[in-house]
């Protein structure tokens, strides 16, 4: 056995003989831990800290970009297709929409490229096309004055001169996407664009260059140009594309607002006493940090000395600051009032909440939510029908048509491809996904997927755990009943040494108990967790065993002489454990776990919406019957264990039920993962967490009555956006293909079909930032 090892969670190096977290087996090899929560992670998911994936959202951690990742290095990828991801930036294949960085980092600037380039090609085809424009319209005007400054067809050559740059420069990126488009058959908008604006050129080129091809137009002494259609259509679609880049980078403004919440430094307390300011990234665990008055506090941590108030608003969504004293848990990013404090690093890097927050809305806003399958469908068929219908529209004018059969004909198809733009179409869900994942980081409510999301709204039956879900989750210890033949401290003793090695709510009610009894804790060794039962493991030598009366007796230990105690103060709504020393029944402790202030409102609100509520805990029966009788809750089921919890969810679902379970423990994770929604307290363990689809950052029922508004309100933006974007098409397609003209003469010039085309996209944008401004009240 070598001299020292590392812990593969947090990377500190500990001795095997006296590590404080035991060991672990895996795959043959014996890995060590600084302590026992390293233990329990490294246990839950080896592959994770032993082959790392990079995280999807880069966190606050690195003040400075590393010098050998070059910028060309990062993976872009599509808001409407997640699934498209390329080194570098580009278009989409798909869509053709430009890509956008997969990751969002403060160690990089903005990646404007895309959208500095659009505005460099407005600012200088918009005054082009305008001038075009003007005189094109000249030759409207009685005498045709412009005819005298230039000769015989000078007009049509000036109006090439001036849209030639505009169409050949401006309109590139455009062309080179369409013809991308048709290459590789994903037929998209800009195979519209370059089409409506390909053939309005060509053919004016054509009337200009051969106008014996247009006998009508020759013999009428004038040529039918549209390079004027050409330029402007070019001239708005990049200031569409400029209005659409700037809403999709407001779209992330939530997530760069989380990442800008971490400091960029820290202040250590060295051994000697000595305070040195160090970068964020060189904090490890177990620093020691001073964080003074007005500061973010740097990382995830536990107050060792000091007293202040700690904002924590930007965290978890709540304005009152919160004191914080010896032993209280603070978080990266979160302000520091008034007072100063040193605190002990516990979580660092992409470890923090801070981080993994960011990661998940990362997650959330690149993925897609199943109502986005209708657009799917939709899209599929919807340019190929667009090309039908200005064919159609093209041939019936040259057909049937006034003369010049053949420009009403150009005209009628050019607006029709243009104005029928599913742009709209495709940014109905994603915008209004990324905005509300963004929104709901601000409100405390991190949603993991966009399935989550829409599945929230639906949901009629809110199935929840007990302890740290309804109660407060820091329960005290009340009582310590010693058997005969124990000591009251022998038993108290064992029993939170064993407790050392749980990340269990109960567990740090009764180490917090025995300190402050002053008792010492021994060393643990074998610890293990009967998700469900209790937990056991080697104290001094001694086997030591915590939990309900079924493990005790499968152990052997006989309980029955605790019975009456246990009952007395189940009645008074503590919880209890029982402990075995040796194989043999040592006492009981009873822990009691306030009801969190807030519980009793939210659960009203949730009533009012229609919601059935459903108790689901491992907890004994009466203790669990006592704190439904308080919060009103009819349906109880207690003494579960998690396959029973399981078994629960799965029979609600059975029975038609659209089910969302809230727990915050190890022993909630099957349920959670088996529930239409799972959803994890920011208080409960990484299992809870990595099992959930929406994590409640404060972790009260409070933020359940956010989520599901905020997820009625995404759903009715995405509707709403659908809804505008068929409507358009509906409305628009008829009249640029010329319904209108037998009955009333008019005939949609492609300027206006173009300038409508833009403002399609940017109302749909629009629509959806508006849940940027949303705020929903919830009950104190």
């Amino acid at each position: 056995m070598s001299a020292s090892a590392k812990d593969p969670v947090c990377g500190m190096s500990v001795d095997p003989a006296t590590a404080r977290g035991g060991s672990f087996e895996h795959a043959g090899h014996s890995y060590y831990f600084c302590n026992p929560r390293c233990r329990e992670r490294f246990a839950a998911e080896p592959e994770r800290y032993l082959s790392p994936a990079t995280p999807p959202v880069v966190g606050p951690q690195s003040p400075t970009p590393p010098a050998a990742a070059p910028r060309s290095s990062a993976i872009y990828t599509c808001p409407m297709h997640p699934e498209v991801r390329q080194t570098g930036p580009g278009a989409c294949p798909k869509c053709g929409m430009a890509l956008e960085p997969a990751t969002l980092s403060l160690d990089a600037p903005e990646d404007d490229g895309e959208l500095l380039d659009m505005q460099r090609r407005l600012l200088v085809s918009a005054p082009l096309a305008l001038l075009t424009a003007l005189v094109a319209m000249a030759e409207m005007l009685p005498g045709r004055p412009l005819d005298r400054l230039l000769p015989a067809t000078g007009s049509a050559w000036l109006q090439l001169a001036l849209a030639l740059p505009v169409v050949v420069w401006g309109g590139r990126p455009f062309f080179e996407r369409g013809w991308a488009s048709l290459v590789t058959r994903q037929l998209n908008m800009f195979t519209l664009i370059a089409l409506g604006t390909a053939a309005a050129f060509g053919f004016s080129l054509l009337a200009l260059l051969v106008p014996e091809a247009l006998p009508h137009a020759a013999s009428h002494g004038r040529v039918p140009v549209y390079f004027e259609a050409s330029a402007v259509i070019i001239a708005l679609v990049a200031l569409g594309q400029v209005l659409e880049l700037r809403a999709r980078r407001a779209t992330s403004g939530a997530l760069r607002a989380l990442l800008g919440l971490s400091p960029l430094s820290a202040r250590r307390v060295e051994a000697d006493g000595r305070e040195v300011d160090v970068l964020l990234a060189d904090v490890l665990v177990g620093d020691r940090l001073r964080v003074r008055p007005s500061e973010k506090v740097p990382v995830d941590g536990r107050v060792l000395e000091g007293r202040s108030a700690v904002d924590e608003s930007s965290i978890t969504g709540e304005p009152l600051p919160v004191e914080k004293a010896a032993g209280a848990s603070v978080v990266g990013g979160t302000v520091n009032g008034s007072g100063t404090f040193v605190m002990q690093a516990e979580h660092v890097g992409q470890e923090t909440l801070l981080a993994r927050i960011v990661s998940l809305v990362g997650e959330a806003q690149r993925s897609r939510a199943p109502i986005a399958r209708l657009a799917d469908r939709a899209s599929a068929w919807f340019v190929p029908a667009v090309l039908v219908v200005a064919l159609l529209a093209a041939l019936v004018w040259g057909v049937f048509g006034p003369e010049p059969r053949l420009a009403h004909a150009l005209v009628s198809a050019v607006s029709v491809l243009i104005i029928a733009c599913p742009c709209a179409l495709g940014l109905a869900t994603p915008m209004s996904i990324m905005v509300g994942t963004g929104r709901g980081a601000e409100l405390g409510v991190l949603i993991r997927h966009a399935e989550a999301l829409e599945r929230l709204a639906g949901v009629d039956t809110l199935v929840v755990d007990k302890t740290g879900t309804l109660t407060e989750g820091r329960p005290r210890l009340l009582s310590c009943v010693p058997a005969p033949g124990f000591e009251r401290a022998e038993l108290l003793a064992l029993a939170a040494s064993l407790e050392q090695g749980s990340e269990h709510p109960l567990a740090s009610a009764i180490v917090s108990g025995a300190k402050a009894e002053g008792l010492g804790l021994q060393p643990l060794a074998d610890f293990h967790s009967q998700g469900g039962k209790g937990i056991s493991g080697s104290v001094g030598g001694r086997r030591v065993l915590i939990g309900t009366e079924r493990l005790l007796s499968e152990a052997g230990a006989e309980s029955t002489a605790l019975a009456s105690a246990a009952s007395e103060q189940r009645q008074g709504g503590a919880t209890v454990v029982l402990v075995a020393v040796d194989g043999q029944s040592a006492g009981l402790l009873a822990v009691a776990d306030p009801i969190k202030s807030s519980t009793r409102a939210a659960l009203g609100s949730l009533r009012e919406a229609g919601l059935r509520i459903v108790m689901l805990t491992g907890d004994a029966a009466a203790t669990a019957r006592q704190v439904a009788s308080e919060l009103g809750i009819d349906e109880v089921h207690a003494e579960l264990l998690p396959q029973q919890k399981l078994d629960w969810v799965k029979e609600l679902k059975q029975q038609g039920r659209r089910v969302a379970m809230a727990g915050d423990g190890t022993n909630d994770a099957p349920a959670l993962a088996a529930a239409d929604v799972g959803i994890a307290m920011g208080t409960g363990t990484d299992v809870a967490l990595q099992s959930a689809g929406i994590t409640l950052v404060q972790g009260d029922l409070r933020g359940i009555v956010r989520a599901r508004r905020l997820s009625l309100a995404v759903m009715t933006n995405v509707r709403q956006n659908l809804v505008l974007a068929f409507a358009y098409n509906a409305l628009c397609i008829p009249l640029a293909a010329g319904v209108l003209y037998p009955a009333f003469g008019l005939l949609l010039s492609p300027m206006v079909a173009s300038a409508a085309m833009a403002f399609s996209s940017v109302s749909v944008i629009g629509n959806a930032l508006r849940l940027r401004r949303a705020v929903w009240h919830t009950p104190d």
